[in-house]
């Protein structure tokens, strides 16, 4: 029925609607027939991740609302009157920063200033940021600096815009960001670029700056008092890895629902642990999702239906609304923490016009974001540790299924191995599971002496969501092999799923080189694309 809608192209997008009826498997579209890139535009109203998601997926155009662009002139021209009208150090403005923050700085080197700063603080070291998440530092920095209490000048903003439009990302580190002053070194390479210097993606070529800037007919931006400063304080580093590991998370714990529903019934397990009346008595809202989600993905299943001889079913089956229902519960305690993050002012000192203040503070601190991180990993890494559990005893000879899912063992080794591979990830994960907000170390000689460590967080929270979608697509190739030793049909709506990762992935009838399955696997689950309505879904709400 569903079969000949399927194909596997990397152009193209499986989109999974799955509403209450069940008419679920909606086919494929092109990527770039989903819409064509519109304008979206940047108000003072706050972003939703739903919106972000869109922004992401669709490519979208953005540009100021024109309140925007008087929120940030008016508190240019108030800050210039402020300087103009006195000569008393204003921290960061026409001071020092950081431990230099007491040696004050004459009016005709505030321009130079804010350049040595961006200069000196471009410091980045280890693996490049994937462009994905520099493009999200761009609007997540535009976001920050429209509230108007940052003091940048208008063209500066715009000159970001003109960046995130035309896919020109700045060439950003990983390492150097200590989660506190800001992502200093990760933001002051996307602000070297402002300023001709540095280096920017431009599509898939990695150029000089001042090459692009030519070939665009730009000038640098030659910045004034505090812009350098407005750039590079802010959390924008932590905060776009957070929406983008959120993004990701949503789509992986949806998979995870789906793909345990195909293990259950490949392990002739029972459905009695997802009858809802047990978890309206213990209502936490992701325990209640997951067990309705998999009682809809196993509606009509004869195999399911079928009488069973087993009593029970292990915990790694059994507990499968608890666990993968108190990640859900996480994701949405993250999401809240990250949004409010990311519509937020976060830069240092900031500027009220109405009330006639500049207030130095720390709202560049990580700390929240960088414990939401943390947590995120935790609920991350359980995810891909209940599915390695799955995965063990589906290989397990058990409930009728041949020893590693192969119809010779021992002359083959069949499924043996993917087990270690999603084995060796797992303890990888719990590794990188480890807090990074609970460390803190002093800096600029003892101004800074303590540090959220958000970085670290954000960029092992990156991995450990990367290396959850690996162990899922190894579960999803066991779980689709042990299918083929039942005589009885699982549901409609998962036949259609497998049928279609059938197309990519054949059974295994005798030994193999498995990492091409399990590469094809991954790569199948990675072109899978959820509606907002399914990505966001919550259970009663």
């Amino acid at each position: 029925m569903f079969q000949s809608f399927f194909c596997s192209n990397q152009n193209y997008i499986l989109i999974i609607n799955c509403i209450k009826n069940l008419e679920i498997l909606k086919g494929i579209i092109k990527f770039e027939n989903i819409s064509q890139p519109f304008m979206f535009e940047i108000t003072t109203q706050s972003f939703d991740l739903k919106t972000l998601n869109d922004l992401v997926l669709n490519a979208s155009l953005i540009g100021l609302s024109d309140e925007v662009k008087i929120k940030i002139t008016d508190c240019r021209t108030y800050l210039e009157e402020k300087i103009a009208a006195s000569d008393a150090p204003i921290y960061g403005i026409n001071t020092g920063f950081g431990a230099l923050c007491d040696v004050k700085i004459s009016s005709e080197n505030l321009s130079a200033l804010q350049h040595n700063l961006v200069r000196s603080h471009a410091c980045g070291t280890g693996a490049l940021v994937p462009k994905p998440v520099v493009k999200l530092m761009l609007l997540l920095k535009i976001k920050a600096l429209s509230l108007g209490h940052s003091g940048v000048h208008l063209t500066t903003v715009e000159r970001l815009v003109d960046f995130y439009n035309n896919d020109i990302l700045p060439v950003v580190y990983t390492q150097g960001s200590l989660g506190a002053s800001g992502d200093l070194a990760p933001l002051a390479h996307l602000a070297l670029a402002l300023i001709g210097e540095g280096e920017v993606w431009m599509g898939d070529q990695r150029c000089t700056t001042s090459e692009v800037l030519d070939r665009m007919k730009w000038s640098p931006i030659q910045l004034q008092s505090k812009e350098g400063l407005a750039l590079l304080n802010g959390t924008q580093f932590m905060s776009a890895y957070a929406v983008h590991c959120l993004l990701n998370a949503y789509k992986i714990s949806y998979l995870a629902d789906l793909i345990s529903a195909i293990s259950l019934d490949a392990f002739d397990g029972r459905l009695e642990p997802f009858d809802l009346l047990i978890h309206f008595v213990r209502p936490h809202k992701g325990q209640l999702l997951t067990a309705h989600r998999i009682q809809e993905f196993l509606k009509d299943s004869d195999l399911m239906n079928q009488p069973k001889i087993h009593v029970q079913d292990p915990y790694s089956f059994r507990c499968i609304p608890q666990v993968h229902g108190a990640t859900k519960d996480t994701l949405a305690f993250v999401e809240k923490t990250v949004m409010t993050e990311v519509n937020s002012v976060t830069d240092n000192p900031n500027i009220f016009r109405a009330s006639d203040s500049i207030i130095s503070g720390g709202n560049f601190h990580g700390q929240p974001i960088a414990f939401a991180l943390d947590f995120l990993k935790i609920a991350m890494s359980e995810l891909g540790n209940i599915s390695e559990r799955r995965t063990y005893q589906l290989i397990s000879g058990q409930r009728q299924l041949s020893s590693f899912l192969v119809k010779s063992p021992g002359l083959n080794s069949g499924l043996m191995i993917p087990q270690y591979t999603a084995a060796s990830i797992v303890s990888s994960n719990k590794q990188l599971a480890t807090p990074a907000s609970t460390d803190s170390i002093v800096s600029s000689n003892g101004q800074e002496d303590h540090v959220s460590m958000g970085a670290n967080a954000a960029t092992q929270a990156y991995q450990i969501v990367e290396n959850v979608e690996q162990i899922l697509a190894i579960e999803l190739l066991n779980a689709s092999q042990a299918m083929t030793f039942r005589t009885k049909e699982t549901s409609p709506f998962l036949s259609a799923f497998l049928a279609a990762f059938r197309h990519d992935v054949p059974p295994v009838e005798t030994d193999r080189s498995l990492y091409k399955d399990m590469q094809k696997a991954l790569s199948f689950l990675k072109q899978l694309g959820l509606e907002n309505e399914v990505l966001f879904e919550h259970y009663g709400g």
